[in-house]
């Protein structure tokens, strides 16, 4: 009688998993096209193509036309926390400790600046329309003190995204890296404190000094683990020499790190950007491959991250008074930001761009903020602001709706504090320059050529009069047929006597590889590894065999640095 009934409930179990994994792949695919297409629409603007994400999520989200909805984002918070961790990890590895030795007065001075500036202006503000609202002191301070928490965090995510897409490079650049990456660190401590006190305040039970040894576990713990993942990921590096593998280790270690910090309630992105910063600082040779490697790896994921993060903002039917809060938050949290770097930056004596702009790269605010309300609405999530409104739904509404106004306009200022400074466009690498020239660009025109019919002996002279390794061998028509190298003629070294009758025909070598001045540089240096040449010569365009000159891949490589350098500066 139960075969029945087992059959039938095994046939809906199959049928809802793959109704979910049709739904989460739907979801995927939609997200990640969708956000593309609006990146690309932005980009045509002249826009950050972060804010094409947001506005994607906000059109299909809970805002908008709801084809993700909140358990959908429920669903996929596990691949939100993936994507924290590689942010975090990219962000640390951008960290580094000659940086911190040269600027670490100056980070931490705007650090405190701006983050304290957000939490007291915004706190006082918020304070004072809960204060006017309830005409109870202790839920108007502890209201304040938790929104002026929250609104020190700045979001590293949407920043970096900005940073990179317009391969920012300079001490502006490197200073709004460092302040992002540890604003983390005094937003949780601020919110920690914070929340304890509003507790307090409220009549909940707990202390300060529990909050202090609390938060202190966690900074430390969330250094600590990220530490010691370093030291692994160290190991693996050096004895794995495959990029591909390396990825792949990496990221299952990320993973991993990425489930401790959950299951032991530590911070994700603080863990896995120390994981980024201890490896960039200690293999900071081995470790470039992989950040880069990661970067190209992640660009699908940051995507549909910023997509999510859109989704989930429903702020429909949110009191009036609520949303005086949002405007007076944006309003207090940008003036303490930018009052406050530029105070501290001011006090250490930083550079003007520093002074003038870093407090433009700092109004965005994402999944940090947002994690905080939530686990601020569990804390206070009993205390009535209104008869139908407690003050956790107060302060997850008042935090959404803040984040998607700071996210749409943050990373517009992000673009423009580092256009002001003129840090955009000089993030130039080596592959860069090499993908922009063609061989005609460094060859070396000033060619010597041996005849075929030249002795030994006086073909020797002409090694140790110029430089090269390798000669083109030419016919009396100047048409090339042969390569004449230091190789050729150390083989016959012990027979000095030959040297006087052999000529440079009779020991010449085929030519292996010959190219013409419009070959792209990348695919010769490429081609040049494979066959372990050091030099190589250079052919007419119209006549493959007329010697122009020669590629000498040391030489390229000192001006693929030096060209390198000459992109990087202002």
């Amino acid at each position: 009688m139960l075969k029945p009934f087992v059959k039938s409930y095994q046939e809906r179990i199959n049928n809802t998993v793959e109704n979910v994994n049709f739904t989460i792949m739907f979801i995927l695919g939609f997200s990640i096209l969708g956000g593309l297409m609006g990146a690309s629409f932005f980009q045509k603007l002249r826009i950050p193509q972060v804010l094409g994400y947001i506005v994607i999520g906000l059109i299909i989200g809970e805002s908008g036309l709801r084809i993700i909805n909140r358990s959908d984002v429920i669903a996929l918070q596990p691949f939100t926390f993936f994507a924290l961790g590689i942010i975090g990890f990219l962000v640390g590895g951008g960290l580094k400790g000659e940086n911190f030795k040269k600027y670490g007065r100056q980070f931490s001075a705007i650090l405190l600046g701006e983050g304290l500036g957000a939490f007291f202006l915004v706190g006082i503000l918020v304070a004072l329309i809960m204060f006017k609202l309830s005409h109870n002191i202790s839920i108007a301070v502890a209201t304040g003190v938790v929104f002026g928490a929250i609104a020190s965090a700045t979001d590293p995510a949407s920043t970096i995204d900005v940073l990179w897409e317009y391969r920012a490079l300079g001490i502006l650049t490197t200073s709004l890296t460092a302040i992002v990456a540890l604003d983390d660190a005094l937003a949780m401590t601020l919110y920690g404190l914070g929340t304890s006190a509003a507790q307090i305040l409220t009549g909940g039970s707990g202390s300060i000094l529990e909050a202090i040894e609390k938060v202190a576990l966690t900074l430390l713990g969330a250094v600590g683990l990220g530490a010691i993942s370093a030291l692994a990921l160290k190991f693996i590096l050096q004895k794995v020499h495959q990029p591909e593998r390396s990825l792949a280790f990496a990221v299952g270690l990320l993973l991993l790190l990425i489930s401790m910090a959950i299951s032991l309630d530590i911070d994700v992105i603080l863990t896995t950007m120390t994981l980024g910063c201890v490896l960039t600082n200690i293999v900071p040779r081995q470790s470039e491959k992989l950040f880069n490697h990661m970067r190209n790896f992640s660009t699908p994921i940051y995507v549909l991250f910023f997509v999510l993060a859109g989704a989930r903002m429903g702020i429909s039917r949110m009191p009036i008074w609520l949303w005086v809060i949002v405007i007076l938050y944006v309003i207090g949290r940008s003036t303490g930001k930018m009052t406050g770097a530029y105070l501290g930056a001011s006090i250490t004596h930083s550079a003007p761009v520093v002074r003038r702009y870093l407090g433009l790269g700092l109004f965005a605010q994402g999944g940090v903020a947002i994690g905080l309300s939530i686990m601020a609405s569990h804390h206070l999530g009993k205390i009535m602001v209104t008869e139908n409104l407690a003050l956790g739904d107060a302060i997850i509404s008042g935090v959404a709706a803040t984040t998607l106004i700071v996210q749409l306009i943050g990373p517009p200022t992000v673009k423009l504090a580092i256009k002001l400074s003129g840090e955009i466009g000089r993030n130039i690498t080596k592959e860069d320059v090499i993908n922009s020239w063609k061989v005609a660009d460094v060859m070396d025109t000033d060619i010597v050529t041996i005849p075929e019919n030249e002795p030994l002996s006086r073909a020797a002279q002409t090694f140790v009069n110029q430089d090269y390794l390798v000669y083109p061998v030419v016919n009396r028509h100047n048409k090339i047929v042969g390569i004449l190298s230091l190789q050729n003629l150390k083989d016959i070294l012990d027979d000095r006597d030959s040297w006087n009758w052999l000529v440079a025909s009779d020991v010449m070598t085929p030519v292996q590889y010959r190219v013409v001045p419009s070959s792209p540089l990348k695919e010769v240096l490429e081609q040049c590894n494979q066959l372990h040449i050091d030099q190589i010569p250079v052919v007419k365009e119209s006549d493959g065999d007329a010697p122009v000159g020669i590629l000498d891949v040391a030489k390229v490589e000192q001006l693929v640095d030096k060209e390198t350098l000459r992109r990087q500066q202002p």
